[in-house]
């Protein structure tokens, strides 16, 4: 009787402190953190926003300005071409990590529209209450 051989794949990553993050400042070496991921935005000359804002998040964690622009789905995974490690454990602190997965598949519009849903909500509420109750007095 044959035996099966059985592959796994190992996936390794590396773990950076912050103070090593730090040390990467420069246009020529420049590493971010985002939600505790690491990546090397060095060779990314093409950053919408310009060179200047990855450069001046350089060496530190910038997940609230990421986050807060809203970047959309393929802007998420071309970061991971860039990705070379995360966040190490003693870094943790009492911070919320947002993971970068959290996109249901094929979802290629800008994460945006999420952020007009309530606005739409709320003025087509006030629009009701305005007709109906306002208006017909």
């Amino acid at each position: 009787m044959a035996s099966e051989k059985s592959t796994v794949d190992t996936v390794c990553t590396k773990v950076y402190t912050r103070e090593e993050i730090a040390k990467h400042t420069d246009k020529d070496d420049l590493w971010l953190i985002i939600n505790r991921k690491v990546y090397d935005v060095s060779k990314f000359n093409s950053h919408p926003g310009g060179e200047e804002i990855l450069i001046e998040q350089g060496g530190q964690d910038c997940t609230e300005p990421f986050e807060d622009i809203g970047h959309s789905s393929d802007a998420r995974e071309l970061m991971e071409t860039f990705k070379i490690g995360e966040l190490a454990e003693e870094d943790e602190g009492n911070e919320v990590i947002c993971e970068l997965n959290d996109l249901p598949n094929g979802d290629s519009s800008s994460g945006s529209w999420r952020s007009w849903l309530i606005p739409i909500v709320l003025g087509v509420l006030a629009t009701l209450v305005y007709r109906y109750f306002i208006k017909a007095h």
